[in-house]
């Protein structure tokens, strides 16, 4: 089992002169920034589901293991045939799959053959038995049949030897199929991401409380808990603190060895009482990225005793957005599965919206029954109910942009993200 080093205090460090970062430019030195975090162990493939590779999956068979029929027909040699009317004699036995017909078909005759059975010595071509009649001692059917029609080759799928999973693919149900098909029984895979996620404020009280209109129920550590676990990250639930810095820092230094990224909401701006940012940079290891996004902007990244630490804003659509925008892609590179790009569509707009240049815009969105983009009428990042209601972002660019009902924009289903 192998650990990797930590990251370094200065991993998220900008430029001197650097204010507002483009969403682009941001994402991009967040990329160069990271690596793996994670240690890695060896695993049965059966108890694999859902890890990440670490190292390439290799065949230990081919599939398919031999050259076999892909339907039920009669199998023959393709130069004992030729155009027009063809008739076979038919040897005594057939072929099934898991039972080999053991001898050799003589040229000009055929055999009965049954999908998956391996080709017998001197069959290369199959007919489909629909395409045939047959008295039971010949075979007739019409010519001329490709060579090596309705057959499969020898490892025509995976090769022995060859790379059946690469690194860094998480394995699902058709990645462990795959596996098992070519004899994988054991990986190598990374261990899973361990993500805390923490909210911050004396205005947060856990939901069901006693009601107070000076107290907001915390909306943000239950749906940041249930992403990382969608994700299929592990998620650790490190609490509330409130606007208390010893708190804080004791929350923190317990996470250390617990965890290997940590998700905060709130605090990450520059105010009196955002202890997150202040912590941070007594630290040395603050990086306070203002991104150039709506709803969004303030991105507070660091370094905690080698863990990093992803300071979100406190309204939930806005701590949402950047957690899909940026902290998603990071958790791949710090658990091992690489960058990942969310898989985008271009789809007609279903509103209209005049957009000022500045700003990359995120709008909660969701397809309708004509396959347009309709999004939620209010754009306010407390607007909570926006977030259940639409299946997906709409990605608006930087500069400005007047859209109308048909014209192109770019949607990111939520799924996309997972």
């Amino acid at each position: 089992m192998l650990t990797p080093p930590r990251l370094k205090n200065d991993c998220f460090a900008l430029p001197p002169g650097v204010d507002w970062t483009p969403v682009d430019e941001a994402l991009d030195r967040l990329r160069k920034a990271l690596r793996p975090v994670v240690a890695t162990e060896v695993l049965p493939t059966s108890r694999a589901g859902g890890r990440v590779l670490a190292a390439p999956a290799i065949a230990a068979r081919a599939n398919p293991p031999a050259a076999n029929s892909a339907v039920d027909g009669f199998g023959f040699a393709h130069a004992s045939t030729g155009d027009g009317d063809q008739v076979l004699p038919l040897i005594d036995g057939r072929a099934a799959a898991g039972v080999p017909f053991p001898g050799e078909i003589p040229p000009g005759h055929a055999i009965r053959i049954l999908t998956g059975a391996i080709l017998p010595k001197g069959v290369d071509t199959v007919v489909l038995e629909e395409d045939t009649s047959t008295n039971g001692a010949r075979v007739a059917f019409e010519g001329p049949l490709k060579k090596g029609a309705n057959t499969r080759e020898a490892g025509e799928d995976v090769g022995a030897g060859e790379v059946a999973q690469s690194a860094g693919m998480r394995l699902g149900p058709p990645e462990l199929a795959i596996l098992a098909a070519t004899g994988v029984t054991r990986v190598e895979v990374f261990k899973p991401l361990r993500v805390g996620v923490l909210s911050t404020g004396d205005e947060i009280v856990p939901s069901g409380s006693e009601p107070d209109v000076a107290r907001t129920y915390d909306a943000n550590r239950p749906m940041l808990l249930e992403l990382i676990r969608d994700w299929r990250f592990q998620a650790i639930d490190l609490g509330h603190v409130g606007d208390n810095p010893k708190a804080l820092r004791a929350c923190l230094d317990g996470a250390v060895g617990q965890v290997d990224a940590i998700l905060t909401s709130g605090g990450a701006s520059a105010g009196d009482e955002d202890h997150v940012s202040a912590l941070l940079k007594a630290t040395g290891s603050l990086a306070d990225w203002r991104i150039a996004l709506k709803p969004g902007r303030p991105l507070a990244l660091g370094v905690w005793d080698g863990v990093p630490v992803f300071g979100l804003p406190g309204n939930p659509v806005a701590a949402l957005v950047c957690t899909m925008i940026f902290a998603r892609p990071a958790f791949g590179c710090l658990g091992g599965e690489g960058w990942r790009v969310p898989q985008g569509f271009d789809v007609p707009a279903g509103f209209e919206k005049d957009k000022k240049p500045g700003r990359r815009e995120y709008l909660r969105a969701r397809i309708n029954a004509q396959g347009a983009a309709e999004v939620f009428p209010s754009e306010g990042s407390g607007r909570i109910s926006g977030l259940a209601w639409a299946d997906g972002l709409v990605e608006i660019g930087d500069g400005a942009r007047l859209i109308r009902p048909g014209d192109p924009v770019r949607y990111l289903p939520y799924a996309s993200f997972r």
